[in-house]
């Protein structure tokens, strides 16, 4: 393989997964976007002349599309960077009662983006980081795949389902150099937090102080695999 090395990252078109981008972009990795909405392209990452790929996380097509565009234009993959992810009200016992119609909805949602959609993209592209023989896989998960506090069951659920995904990838492709990473934060100053109206969002954790952190696992040998890195901004007994 020649050329720099090559990271596919979802969920790049703000936030956590823009960050990721930009701070692999300067450890000098060309870049391979998949974006729901290809004109929501960052003007920060434009710069960087990314390959940008229309990815929806709901349509199951769009996992081996994005990967076959992305080896038949760079000539390898390096790293995949699962970004992408919803978050939505899921209780066991909500109330006011929700009706069951809403909650199989919010249901479906949730494991088909955040379960479902990372499966089949690590899926079709575990081949090519194989044949890199430092291939890197990050989950963007979150410590709700690491413990429950909130009520929010739903999320919960596929979020530890996130982490078990990233274990299952360390196991599958460590032979061949893979390495996989579960990244597992609090709560992030993104639009998915802006709801939770009462945390200080200048002290919660940023999306660069994340990406930093992503963009120091992938860049680590094979001999030193960080398999869980979980984030917080606050202090919790046993995190």
């Amino acid at each position: 393989m020649t050329g720099a090395p090559v990271a596919m990252i979802t969920g790049a078109s703000r936030g956590i997964g823009a960050a990721i981008a930009e701070a692999l972009a300067a450890r000098g990795y060309r870049l391979a976007l998949g974006l729901r909405d290809p004109a929501t392209l960052t003007e920060t990452l434009a710069p960087h002349d990314p390959l940008v790929v229309r990815y929806d996380a709901t349509e199951p097509a769009d996992a081996k599309r994005f990967t076959e565009a992305t080896e038949t234009h760079f000539g390898r993959i390096d790293a995949l960077v699962n970004s992408a992810g919803i978050s939505g009200p899921l209780e066991l016992m909500p109330d006011p009662p929700q009706p069951d119609d809403e909650m199989e909805e919010m249901l479906d949602a949730l494991l088909s983006v955040n379960v479902k959609a990372p499966f089949r993209l690590t899926r079709a592209a575990l081949p090519a980081l194989c044949r890199s023989g430092a291939g890197r896989v990050i989950v963007l998960a979150s410590l709700s795949g690491k413990r429950v506090l909130g009520l929010n069951a739903g999320y919960q659920m596929s979020k530890h389902a996130a982490v078990a995904l990233s274990h299952a990838a360390r196991r599958a492709g460590w032979d061949q150099g893979l390495r996989a990473c579960a990244v597992c934060p609090s709560f992030v100053a993104t639009d998915m937090t802006l709801r939770h109206d009462h945390l200080p969002r200048h002290e919660i954790t940023q999306p660069e102080d994340l990406a930093r952190l992503v963009a120091d696992v992938v860049t680590l040998p094979n001999s030193a695999s960080v398999s869980e890195l979980l984030v917080n901004w606050r202090y919790e007994p046993g995190m």
